[in-house]
C-alpha cells in the first residue's frame, strides 16, 4: 500500500496506493472544506494545477448538505466530479475550534451547530458512519484536538480518550466496509497522535497507537498556538516513534518553510488554507518571497505574478490586472489568486520529490529557503 523509493536521512519519498489511485508523496492535499475550494475553483482547475489529494471536512458536510445527501449522490467522488483521492477529516478540530458550543464526555462531543444552533452529537461512531457515507479514499479517526498550552494532566486524560476512541472508530469502520450499502468498501483509516507540547506524552501515545497497524498515521494539535520551534521539536522527538513503514501526515501545517522543515524530519502528507485564504486577499506567494498585490507599486505592473511560473494565471495575466479585479471585488480576482497559490504549493511539492528521488533534498531545501527569504518584498 505504502512503498518507500528513497529515504534521505528522516525525508522519505514514496508512493501510497489507494482505490482512487496511486498519491506520489511527500504531497500537498489541497483544501476543500465544504466539498469545494474556496475561490471558485473548479474541479477541472484542480487537475489543471496538478493536485493529486482533495481534502474535505467531514463536519461541514454534516451540517450542510448532509452525508446522508451525498451517500444517495453516489459518494463524494461522484458529487464532486473528482476520481482522484479524497481525505475526510474527522470532525475533531471543528469540535475544538467550536470550544464556546461544546461539552466532551467519553462517549463523544455534544455541541450546536454554527449555522443554524441544532444540537449535534458526535462520537467515534458518527464521525466514521459519516465519512463512510461520504466514501472518501482516508477517513480521519475522531480526536479531540487539544489547545497547545493547555495543562499536563488535561492533556494526558485526552489523549487516553482519544486512543479509546481510536479502538472504536477501528472497530466501526471495519464494521461499515462489510456492510453490503456501502460505497467505499475499501475506505482507508489513519490515526492521529496527540500530546500538545509534551513530546513524553506524544512519544508515548505515539508508541500506543503504532500498535493498531493502521494504513497511515497523522500528528495533530500542531499549528495551533504553539511556536514554530516548538512544532518542530515536537515532530523531532515523536515522528521516529510512528511506523516508517506508513505515511505520516502532519495535519493542518502550513506556510512553504513548515512544509520543508516537515518532509526534512519524515511527514510525507500536509494540509493547510493558507494557500487559499492568502490567496483570497491578494497574498501571493512566490519563489522570492511574499508579495501583496494590493500594494500600489503593482498598479502599472504588466508582469505575471512570478515570471516563468506555469499556471493559469502567470501564463496570461499581469499582475495590473489581478489587482484591479481584487480592488474591484471581483470574483475572477480571488480565484485567479487562489489558482496560483495552489499550482505554487503542489509545484514545491514535485520539486521536493523530485529532490528526494536525486538525493538532493538537502541542497534544495537551502536554496529554497534561502530564495523566499532573500527576495521578501512585502
Amino acid at each position: 500500500m505504502y512503498k518507500i523509493l528513497k529515504q534521505e536521512g528522516r525525508a522519505k519519498r514514496g508512493e501510497f496506493h489507494t482505490v482512487h489511485g496511486v498519491i506520489q508523496t511527500p504531497v500537498f492535499m489541497n483544501v476543500g472544506t465544504a466539498a469545494a475550494i474556496k475561490g471558485a475553483v473548479s474541479t477541472e482547475d484542480l487537475e489543471q494545477i496538478k493536485c493529486q489529494v482533495e481534502l474535505s471536512n467531514t463536519y461541514h458536510l454534516h451540517v450542510r448538505p448532509g452525508d446522508q445527501i451525498i451517500k444517495q449522490m453516489g459518494g463524494l467522488h461522484k458529487f464532486m466530479s473528482w476520481e482522484k483521492p479524497i481525505l475526510t477529516d474527522s470532525g475533531g478540530f471543528q469540535v475544538f475550534s467550536l470550544a464556546g458550543l461544546r461539552k466532551i464526555k467519553e462517549e463523544g462531543v455534544s455541541f450546536q451547530s454554527h449555522i443554524d444552533g441544532r444540537k449535534i452529537f458526535m462520537g467515534p461512531e458518527e464521525s466514521m458512519q459519516i465519512q463512510s457515507n461520504l466514501a472518501s479514499t482516508i477517513a480521519m479517526a475522531f480526536d479531540e484536538c487539544i489547545p497547545s498550552r493547555a495543562d499536563r494532566n488535561y492533556v494526558q486524560n485526552s489523549v487516553d480518550r482519544t486512543t479509546r476512541w481510536l479502538k472504536r472508530c477501528q472497530e466501526e469502520m471495519n464494521r461499515l466496509n462489510s456492510l453490503e450499502d456501502t460505497i467505499n468498501k475499501n475506505q482507508l483509516l489513519f490515526g492521529i497522535n496527540q500530546g500538545a507540547i509534551f513530546p513524553d506524552i506524544r512519544i508515548e501515545h505515539a508508541k500506543r497507537i503504532a500498535e493498531f497497524d493502521l494504513p497511515g498515521y497523522a500528528v495533530g494539535g500542531l499549528a495551533v498556538g504553539e511556536t514554530h520551534e516548538e512544532m518542530y521539536h515536537i515532530l523531532e522527538e515523536t515522528v521516529p516513534y510512528l511506523p516508517v513503514n506508513k505515511p505520516t501526515y502532519l495535519m493542518g501545517v502550513g506556510t512553504p518553510a513548515n512544509i520543508l522543515e516537515g518532509v526534512e524530519r519524515g511527514i510525507d502528507f500536509f494540509d493547510c488554507v493558507y494557500p487559499t485564504r492568502n490567496g483570497r486577499h491578494g497574498h501571493l506567494y512566490t519563489n522570492h518571497g511574499k508579495i501583496n498585490l494590493f500594494n500600489a507599486k503593482y498598479e502599472l505592473d504588466d508582469r505575471p505574478i512570478e515570471e516563468g511560473c506555469g499556471c493559469p494565471t502567470c501564463r496570461r495575466y499581469s499582475r495590473s490586472y489581478v489587482r484591479h479585479l481584487l480592488k474591484a471585488k471581483e470574483m475572477l480576482g480571488m480565484r485567479l489568486c487562489v489558482l496560483h497559490n495552489l499550482y505554487f504549493y503542489n509545484t514545491m511539492m514535485e520539486e521536493i520529490r523530485a529532490a528526494l528521488d536525486e538525493g538532493q533534498f538537502a541542497a534544495y531545501k537551502k536554496r529554497k529557503l534561502e530564495g523566499m527569504a532573500a527576495g521578501q518584498q512585502d
